[in-house]
């Protein structure tokens, strides 16, 4: 079944955006939330920081993340693969 497309209305660091997506509603307002958190604690450590550099080091820490996890998942699935017992192949010969 294929998720349908809608429209979200955001307002993230003072600003309104019209996000179009397939998540839901809960999922947008949970990354709506977590943004604002992320630019008003880079806010306070850095008052004269524009919106333009917040935007870019939250994106940068969030690829940052999304790296390291897909190496864990990827050192995860290989560490899965080789405790994995080989089943013994059975060879006919005719």
């Amino acid at each position: 079944m294929t998720e349908q497309t809608h429209r979200f209305k955001a307002v993230i660091a003072g600003k309104s955006y019209t996000i179009v997506g397939q998540a839901t509603d809960d999922h947008m307002r949970a990354v709506t939330t977590l943004l604002n958190e992320q630019f008003k604690q880079l806010k306070q450590v850095s008052p004269d920081m524009s919106k333009e550099d917040a935007a870019v080091l939250m994106a940068f820490n969030a690829i940052s993340d999304q790296l390291k996890m897909a190496a864990a998942a990827d050192a995860a699935e290989s560490s899965l693969s080789a405790e994995q017992p080989q089943t013994p192949t059975k060879e006919t010969g005719e």
